[in-house]
């Protein structure tokens, strides 16, 4: 586990010093709990309208609000992903734990560990820093583990920790209640756990993220073809069944559950009580029109890896003693093979996906840390979204075009990515009429140019 995470953040440091990290989504992380520390519980600049806006207005994770203390002591985006690495790496406990147990041998269960870290898309979730909902994956295996042990108490810490952490995750507490109830035989106890869980994802879409965006979740435009909301997609399941089905058998959905599957040969499947609680989550990934959500490099897999391992290493107990261990062996293998060949590290086959690219090149590389260096520190300053993954820890910080109240402004010609009302995308054409504006604009006088870095400061008038 040592080994693990400082391996992982080593690759994670390398992203971050080298710009290819981006304020969307660590600037957004830091600039939330930067704004914690100073007084302002997670308030940070809107990316597509340049508004102070809370992070409840979008997602209800203020587990954040809890990184405070840790920024007051470590004020860089790296202890972020610091705690990210390391929590992700604890999960490695619980799955020792239960397989222990429920293969009866210390050889295989250290080998499903090893297995969890090997496994590619447990390293990229937690190279991809910083997101609150992957803090679930641990919390979730540890919850599996409590429960399976009938320990209430730690089971609740776990259960709201993971329930701060997104506004979806209190769905798959609520699995972890039914199966506890149908599994276990605990009725009484698992069907109030599943009760408070979807209590709680209501109140959470419905009541909070409302009151804080006086709207309601952008992130429900991502649903707009199957019914654009839970309620909808229930309604257009009973109405229009084919639309569901077509946006759930897309090839893309298809080639993201085999990619998941294939590192380990599938042995979730040795458990599927257990192993049917990720479909809440994989279903609003498949569901969602939006790519990122069927990458498994990204964080969407939060609430899905903890019942890949939690049902291995329960379903390994369920074959002859013999076959334990060589099973064990098995899924590790897949994994090692997997990580060689698609994991985050240095040479690996498959390569970095394309949001981790961006220009190397000493010269650009100097001159970004230059650029980012005449910026006063707590000036309003907008940027383009690389750049401003290291802008990010002040009140104003506004992404291009938008310029709002900046006092600076700092571009990456080559970077295009601006964002939108929903999530964002490459526009050249949107960051070249921008460019000349601000260039000719009487507002604005330019102090920096070098190797495709911009920079210009407000004119005092």
């Amino acid at each position: 586990m040592v080994g693990w995470s400082c391996a992982v953040f080593a690759v994670v440091r390398d992203h971050y010093l080298n710009f290819r990290l981006a304020r969307f989504d660590l600037g957004n992380m830091v600039q939330a709990v930067w704004s914690t520390t100073h007084g302002r519980p997670l308030e940070l600049t809107s990316g597509a309208t340049g508004e102070q806006v809370s992070r409840l207005a979008s997602h209800v994770d203020p587990i954040l609000a809890a990184l405070a203390p840790l920024w007051a002591v470590f004020p860089t985006p790296l202890a972020l992903a610091g705690v990210q690495v390391g929590a992700v790496a604890l999960g490695a406990l619980p799955v020792f734990w239960l397989a222990r147990r429920h293969l009866e041998s210390e050889r295989a269960a250290g080998i499903l560990a090893f297995a969890y870290l090997a496994y590619p898309w447990v390293a990229w979730t937690a190279v991809d820093v910083f997101h609150p909902v992957t803090l679930g994956i641990p919390l979730l295996l540890f919850a599996i583990w409590f429960l399976d042990s009938d320990r209430l108490l730690p089971f609740a810490v776990c259960a709201v920790l993971t329930a701060a952490s997104g506004e979806l995750m209190a769905i798959v507490v609520a699995g972890l209640g039914v199966w506890y109830a149908v599994a276990r035989g605990r009725r009484r106890s698992g069907l109030a756990i599943a009760a408070l869980s979807v209590g709680w994802t209501v109140v959470a879409l419905y009541v909070v993220v409302p009151a804080f965006a006086d709207a309601r979740s952008v992130f429900f435009g991502a649903y707009d073809g199957v019914g654009g909301s839970p309620a909808g997609i229930a309604e257009t399941s009973l109405t229009d069944p084919g639309a569901v089905l077509g946006a759930i058998f897309e090839p893309r959905d298809l080639l993201y559950v085999l990619l998941l599957a294939i590192p380990v040969g599938g042995a979730f499947v040795l458990a599927p009580g257990l192993a049917l609680l990720a479909v809440p989550q994989l279903g609003a990934n498949v569901l969602a029109d939006f790519g990122s959500t069927t990458d498994p490099h990204a964080h969407y897999i939060a609430g899905i890896v903890p019942f890949v391992f939690g049902a291995i290493a329960i379903g390994l107990g369920r074959v002859a003693p013999a076959g334990r261990v060589r099973g064990a062996v098995f899924v590790l293998t897949l994994s090692v093979a997997a990580t060689i060949a698609a994991g985050p590290w240095p040479g690996a086959l498959v390569g970095t996906p394309t949001f981790f690219r961006t220009n190397t090149a000493p010269g650009f590389l100097q001159s970004i840390r230059e650029a980012v260096a005449l910026v006063p520190e707590d000036a309003p300053v907008a940027a383009t979204n690389r750049v401003g993954s290291h802008l990010s820890d002040r009140r104003f910080i506004y992404s291009v075009p938008n310029v709002g109240r900046a006092e600076w402004i700092v571009i990456d010609v080559a970077d295009t990515w601006v964002p939108r009302t929903f999530g964002g995308g490459f526009d050249p054409e949107a960051l070249e009429a921008f460019q000349k504006r601000i260039a000719t604009s009487r507002e604005w006088r330019k102090v920096f140019e070098d190797h495709g870095v911009l920079v210009y400061r407000r004119i005092d008038r």
